[in-house]
């Protein structure tokens, strides 16, 4: 397997959260609606918090979507 993003077999939608460049930025808008919906679905309000980072959001609405059976 190649490390070039280029011409890797493998999508950069499955990198880890942790090595994204951006992962420390503020949550996006479709995240904090996302995050926000499956808290409330899966009876989980305190896994949604306005401060997250991008890659916090990530992996709470991963493991929201897990808890409902959602993958």
């Amino acid at each position: 397997m190649t490390d070039n993003p280029k011409i890797a077999t493998t999508s950069n939608t499955q990198k880890d959260p942790d090595d994204w460049v951006s992962g420390d930025e503020p949550m996006t808008g479709a995240q904090r609606s996302y995050l926000k919906t499956l808290s409330e679905q899966a009876h989980k309000p305190e896994a949604y918090a306005e401060d997250l980072t991008k890659a916090e959001a990530s992996k709470r609405i991963d493991e929201l979507k897990q808890s409902i059976d959602l993958e």
